[in-house]
Parts: structure tokens; sequence; C-alpha cells
């Protein structure tokens, strides 16, 4: 077998191969055991039909056509892997010759991962924010708590932003009454413009029993996008009333005797959430160097079939909720699908940047995955994911995603390495200990033989804040960045 490769340019080759006859043996053998199960011939018992008896009954061309859908995709994969060519997506196959008995010639046309000069890997270092919490942040973390101890109490008067009212809803288009934008009995809190534009306006000075009507679109459902006339009725007003802020509301809703205590612990949580921050914004700031100082040509048709799968996957889910287009880029708050689909698209090259430039970041150091590396992963894609490590495994390997997780988890271990040894300070000069952030653990079984229960929940509140530093804010890039490169 012959094969040449050109370059059609940085991220397009072109393959001509040329097969001898000879190297078609298999290829006949599958595609004649194929058609002697398929063709019945008198005096010939199933699969059992002579080769040359197939040739007269069905057509020599026939059969070499078989044969050569048979070859093909083999040829072509035993000379990608014979020269390490890293494609991307399906190629366009052309047959340039096909003499019987003598010679399959055909070349095929394939996107492939880019080569990618990576800048220099030594002496990197990004600025972060500094850590500073105001008093304005912890009186809203303490509002938050003071409003899960509201009371609701019925009043005599006009509904007021921040009430809490019992409505009945109608929805018309037209003369039709719309099923599903019509309830009774349902609570709402007036200002909070949580179910549909201009019910506020219209709930606003409207006491128990009264009524008003206001027009709205629609944003689901068989008449999504349309105008509909919707009359609210209110049937009770409840004003919610706060807890004073003082020592025993202090006491009430933590474990913390005085309100200076409960805003001292505030401010450490919202600390520590900032130094996280600053590990998640130093993981931003190093890829947008590392993409800033990087020619990363793009193939055109990668980035061609990632936007159609995704509109084909987003189409389904619109038709499932009973919207269309018009309704979701209204959600969506872009000014048109052009509009959408642009930012869609840079989205997408910048995607595909990200995972070229960590692919050749791995493979400038070598970065290898092993057990430990996938085990980690699945484990931490599982807890968010919210099912067992073995139901994420099982659902990777029925999707056919295996060689994409494997990736992008070499590509989170090769941002990691360069988080680790990059020089991270803040705003006002200080260094940032990316190990100091780590969390502290204690191992389950440990927890268990010393009874020491305290620790484990003392543990769990901060695992959403506390988690994985280097690592974790590694995986914030390579989730966000989706696995578009598909090999």
């Amino acid at each position: 077998m012959k094969s040449t490769i050109e370059e059609l340019g940085p991220t397009r080759v072109r393959m001509a191969i040329e097969v001898p006859w000879g190297d078609l043996d298999h290829a006949f053998g599958e595609v004649y055991k194929e058609l002697g199960r398929q063709v019945r011939v008198p005096g010939f018992r199933p699969g059992k039909v002579p080769n040359r008896v197939l040739d007269q009954r069905i057509g020599r061309p026939v059969v070499l056509e078989q044969v050569v859908q048979h070859a093909i995709p083999e040829v072509y994969s035993e000379v990608v892997r014979e020269n390490s060519v890293r494609v991307l997506g399906q190629p366009d196959i052309e047959v340039t010759r096909l003499d019987d008995n003598d010679t399959l010639a055909f070349t095929a046309e394939v996107d492939v991962v880019p080569k990618v000069e990576l800048p220099s890997l030594d002496d990197l270092a990004v600025t972060v924010d500094d850590v500073e919490v105001t008093d304005e942040e912890i009186d809203q973390q303490v509002s938050v708590m003071r409003e899960r101890f509201s009371m609701l109490t019925g009043v005599d008067r006009a509904a007021e932003d921040g009430d809490f009212v019992s409505i009945d809803l109608e929805a018309r288009v037209g003369d039709e009454v719309l099923e599903d934008g019509s309830t009774s009995g349902m609570s709402y809190e007036v200002g909070s413009g949580s179910l549909m534009e201009g019910l506020d306006d219209a709930v606003r000075g409207l006491s128990a029993d009264e009524s008003a009507t206001f027009e709205t679109a629609l944003q689901q459902g068989p008449h999504a996008g349309e105008q509909a006339q919707v009359t609210v009725t209110v049937r009770s007003v409840k004003a919610k009333e706060l807890p004073e802020l003082d020592d025993e509301f202090a006491s009430t809703a933590s474990e913390f005797d005085t309100l200076a205590e409960l805003r001292d612990d505030v401010r450490t949580r919202l600390s520590r959430v900032k130094v996280m921050q600053q590990g998640a914004q130093a993981r931003d700031k190093l890829v947008e160097h590392l993409l800033a100082a990087t020619e990363v040509p793009i193939p055109d048709g990668l980035v061609d079939r990632e936007i159609e799968y995704r509109n084909q996957a987003l189409q389904n889910e619109l038709q499932q909720a009973g919207m269309d287009w018009d309704a979701f880029v209204l959600m969506t708050g872009s000014e048109s699908r052009e509009a959408y689909e642009a930012e869609q698209r840079t989205q997408i090259e910048e995607a595909v940047r990200t995972q070229f430039v960590l692919d050749a970041v791995a493979d400038a150091r070598e970065i290898t995955v092993d057990n430990d590396d996938l085990s980690a992963q699945i484990m931490a894609q599982a807890s968010r994911n919210r099912m067992s490590p073995e139901q994420y495994a099982q659902q990777l390997q029925q999707g056919g995603n295996i060689a994409e997780f494997v990736a992008d988890v070499r590509r989170t271990k090769a941002l990691a390495q360069l988080l680790e040894q990059t020089t991270i300070t803040d705003a006002s000069g200080n260094v940032v200990d990316l190990e100091a952030l780590r969390p502290r653990t204690v191992p389950a079984e440990d927890a268990a033989a010393e009874g020491d229960d305290a620790a484990a929940e003392d543990e769990a509140p901060d695992a959403e804040v506390e988690t994985a530093v280097a690592v974790e804010a590694a995986e914030g890039a390579t989730e966000d960045s989706g696995d578009v490169a598909k090999g």
C-alpha cells in the first residue's frame, strides 16, 4: 500500500492512497460472505454459492462497489494510525481509480489538529484581585439569613413590592382560554419579576378580590411568542415581617450568641470564598495569556459542525418545551438569532483554541492520564451531577464519550501543572499561595474511628467553597470550553 499526505493548509490534509489488489482479500471475503447469505441461487445452499456465481448473479460492478465501501474505512484508519495523523471529524473520500484485479486508489481530505507553537512556559505570572470583604457584602449575607426567618402576616391593604399575594391567573389568546396559562391559589412575591412580564405592574395596588388585565408575550407552550391577555385576581395579601437584627436573632439563626460573632463568621466565610475566586481568576488569566501569545488556526468545518450539533440539540429541546427560536432568543437577551449565533460562534472558537493550546502543553510535557486521575475526575463529576461514580462511568461508556473524557482530564492536568508553577500576586503585590488554599480533609475511616462526627460535619458546609485549588480551577477552564475538538 502506498500513501502520501499533502498539507492543504494549517488544519487540513489530503491523503492519496493506493491499495494493491492483494490487500483487498479480506474485504472481498467479507463481502462474498454477506452476499452468500443474502442471495438465493437454485442448486446451492445458502452461504455456499461460489464467488464467480455471485459475480454473475448480481454483477461484478456491484461486488466491487461493496468491496470499496468495506475496504476504504479500514485502509484509511490504518494510514492515519501509521502516520500519526491527528484527524478531526470524518474525511471526504473520493475514489480516483478502480482497476479490477489491479489497484484501488482514493483520496481522503480531512481536518487535522494544527501544529501549535507555544510561547515560553517559564516565569509565568498573573495578577488577581485583592481579597476584600466590605460591610455591605456582610449586610447582604445577613439579610439573606434574615429573610429565611421572616414571617408572613395577612394585611388589609393594597399589595406592595415585597408582599406575598395569593393570585388566580387566566390567560387568553383571542377567545381561547389557555390551560397551561391559567392557575388558582398561586403564591407570588410582588416585585420579584419571576413569573411573567407585566404581572408586577398589574398586581401592585390591588387589594383582596380585585382584578386587573394586562398583555404579555408567552414564553413557552404552543402559543410561545404570541401576545396573551392575562387576568390576575388577588385573593389575599400578606406582608413579610423580618426579625430584629440583634443577639436574639443571631442565636436563633446560627450557633453564635451575638450578632457581632455572626458577622465575624460571615466575614471569614466570604473571605474564604474570595480567596478561592482568586484561584479561578488566576486560571482564567493564565488561559487568556496563553491564547493571546499563541497563534491557533481553527478548522472552519469543526466549528460549523459543532454549531450544527448544538443547534439541532437545542431545536429538539425547544420543541419539547413548546418554544420556537424567536422565544428562545428573547429569553437569552440577544437582539436577534443572528446575534445569538455570532456570539455562539465566538464562544466555540475560543473553546477550540483553548483545547488545542492545552493539548499542545500536554504534548510538550508528555503528560499522561492514569487510573487514579480518571477515578478522581469521575468521582468529582459524579458528585456534581448527583449520581454514583458507577452511574457516571456507565453513562460515559454508553455515550461513547470515554476518549473525550480522557482528553479532557489530560488538559486539566496540563493546566493544573502550569497554574502550580505560575507566580500569582494580588493587586497589592502579595503572593497568593494556591497550595495554602487546599481544603483540609478528614478521612472518613479516621473520623469514624475517632467518633469525630463534629469534624466531618465541620468540613461538609465548606465543601463547595474549599474545593480544589489548582486542579479544581483547571477543571473549570476545560469544562467551560467543552470537548469540541473531537478526534
